[in-house]
């Protein structure tokens, strides 16, 4: 039987919960993912419990943050001023805002605090300083 090694294609599905079980991603019902190991397309803690796993074997597996996406970090929140927001938006917590930076490169933000004048946008991810359980199934190694 063959098993899932670095530099292999597979197919995986997968369900991505919180330490509460609340569920952040899921397959289920979809087509599941396809991805070669090896490359840096995931975060590195799914990647490697993916490794030895065989053709249709269900695991579940515990990533802690350093595995997946790091402590937030500081210098990704910053305060701007509201004045350089469209004027058609009206921030609110929790909002999500897309800012381009001078290379054109879009930046995914969400609105952690507004003020009177300004808002606090942070750009970490928002799975950021959060240990992650994913029940994995291998269906497909090649």
């Amino acid at each position: 039987m063959s098993q899932v090694k670095q530099n292999d294609t597979v197919k995986v599905h997968y369900t991505g919960k919180l330490a509460d079980g609340q569920v952040f991603d899921s397959s289920v019902g979809k087509d599941p993912i396809e991805f070669t190991l090896g490359q840096g397309q995931l975060i590195p803690g799914f990647e490697k419990g993916l490794i030895d796993m065989q053709l249709n074997e269900k695991k579940t597996i515990n990533i802690p943050k350093e595995e997946a996406y790091g402590e937030p970090r500081q210098e990704l929140i910053q305060e701007v001023d509201k004045s350089q927001l469209p004027e058609e938006i009206t921030p609110e917590v929790g909002m999500g805002l897309v800012s381009k930076g001078p290379d054109g490169q879009e930046m995914n933000l969400l609105v952690s605090e507004v003020k009177e004048n300004s808002i606090v946008v942070d750009a970490n991810h928002p799975l950021a300083g959060k240990d992650l359980i994913f029940d994995l199934e291998v269906v497909e190694i090649k």
